[in-house]
């Protein structure tokens, strides 16, 4: 376990020299701008902003980013971290970003976790005959040949099953807790298999994350805790886990027969995909805007993350197609792995922190292109407040939100050093309900939906971009 106190000491010096480094580069004498005086200056840019809002929304454009994303996930389908299908998959927008005409088109290598799920298979054989839908999660490990075949223990959380930590030795503990929030529940599936294993489980079984379900279970990436036996584990429906709860509730005895051939192999070889518009200023200065271009072994991969790939795309298409070129260099980076932790991302980090100085605004797509609401930002009050005015030039579209937090699995750790960071807030209600599943397809999409999220994505990205100064730290 590493020391948290020197990490944050690390972080902390790490965002001074940062800070330090973005002040070393101006001038003796040079005074920042005033909120007034930026104000100003983005009152400047409303005809450029409906320009791009005209072109995404009512003009020629309108319906590509549906239309490139279709074809896409027609073409490759589903791009699980390590499978042949993220190779096509990277090769596919490599060539389509060249053939678009975008600027320095090039993949950045990286190395990624190769989980393949293999056959698997879950059966109810006490007190009756009845299929279990299952996904297993990955990182998990397999079952011996032939399967595990054992009595069931229904807890509904960690403290549970805690206090009765006696009782679970020998059996396949099925979780079935209840959703209260992705970010509160999901650790149920992250962690669920090793709770399990400490107190003498041989495999778990946990009810999907999800707040609706339509017997559909939902995958994810799990971790296996150091020093903790390692045992199978997958997601089972909303209602397999409560009818089994119900079951457990009168006493029934209930008796499973999993089967997983899932493996991990050694990590293999993958790529960032990238492309620009370079800056005409200052093309060393950077705002990033992003989508990860992996996605689970089920459905399509349209909505979790190709929504968020095929606007960062179409954003740029809209600027090289109006002929704007502005100051600082706008890079759309298709991110390898995340649905692995953030992998690739975390690489790309480490491969261009040492720049961190000119990176000024890093923005990320993961929670669906649905009707846009606004964005989630994280930075100074001063960068929040210069934002806020960029969002006003959303008026046309309604999108003008300017809420808290930015978020993302692929920017986080920029953000945590200090750099301005934006996320897409969408109208996500449903996010959750294809999440992870086989219902993850193109039939989620929506393509007016889609322009309006391009028009907030190119808008955003081209005007923090072009404006004199950067985004205050």
């Amino acid at each position: 376990m590493k020391d948290r106190g020197y990490n944050s000491g690390l972080l902390t010096f790490l965002i001074l020299i940062g800070s330090l480094l973005q002040c070393h580069c101006k001038p003796h004498g040079y005074r920042s701008k005033s909120l007034e005086e930026v104000s100003k200056e983005l009152s400047g840019y409303s005809g450029i902003a409906q320009k791009i809002i005209d072109l995404a929304v009512y003009g020629k454009a309108q319906n590509r980013s549906y239309e490139r994303l279709a074809s896409f996930t027609d073409t490759v389908g589903n791009r699980v971290s390590g499978s042949r299908n993220l190779d096509l998959a990277i090769k596919y927008m490599y060539n389509a970003l060249r053939l678009d005409g975008l600027e320095n088109v090039h993949l950045e290598p990286v190395k990624i976790p190769h989980w393949v799920r293999g056959q698997e298979s879950a059966v109810m054989v006490l007190p009756r005959n009845h299929i279990l839908s299952i996904l297993g999660l990955g990182s998990s490990v397999g079952t011996p040949k032939g399967g595990i075949e054992a009595e069931v223990l229904v807890v509904e959380s960690f403290d549970e099953l805690k206090s009765r930590a006696s009782e679970a030795k020998g059996k396949i503990v099925v979780y079935n807790q209840p959703f209260v929030s992705y970010g509160e529940t999901v650790a149920y599936r992250a962690s669920g298999a090793s709770e399990a294993a400490k107190v003498g489980a041989v495999a778990s079984l946990i009810r999907s994350i999800t707040p609706f379900s339509i017997n559909s279970p939902h995958t994810g990436w799990q971790w296996y805790q150091s020093g903790v036996p390692q045992i199978p584990t997958a997601c089972i429906t909303v209602e397999d886990a409560q009818m089994m709860a119900r079951m457990a509730r009168q006493g029934t005895k209930i008796v499973v027969h999993l089967t997983m051939g899932a493996q991990t192999f050694e990590d293999v070889d993958s790529f960032n995909t990238v492309a620009e518009i370079t800056g005409s200023e200052h093309p060393e200065q950077v705002v990033l805007l992003s989508g990860h271009l992996d996605s689970w072994d089920v459905g399509q991969g349209a909505m979790d993350d190709g929504g968020g790939v095929a606007i960062s795309w179409e954003a740029l298409s809209l600027i090289k197609d109006l002929g704007l070129r502005p100051k600082r260099t706008l890079r759309a980076v298709l991110w390898s792995a995340e649905e692995a932790g953030g992998v690739g991302a975390m690489q790309y980090y480490q491969q261009h922190k040492a720049n961190i100085s000119n990176f000024n605004l890093v923005m990320e797509s993961d929670m669906g292109t649905f009707a846009p609401v606004g964005l989630q930002f994280t930075g100074s009050d001063k960068a929040r407040a210069i934002m806020k005015d960029v969002m006003k030039l959303l008026a046309p579209i309604n999108v003008t939100s300017l809420e808290k937090h930015g978020e993302g699995t692929d920017i986080n750790m920029w953000m945590q050093a200090g750099v301005p960071g934006a996320s897409l807030h969408t109208a996500d209600s449903k996010y959750f309900w294809f999440h992870h599943t086989e219902g993850d397809t193109m039939t989620v999409q929506n393509p007016a939906e889609m322009n309006l999220c391009s028009a907030v994505w190119a808008v955003v990205s081209y005007v923090v971009a072009d404006l004199d100064e950067m985004l205050p730290r």
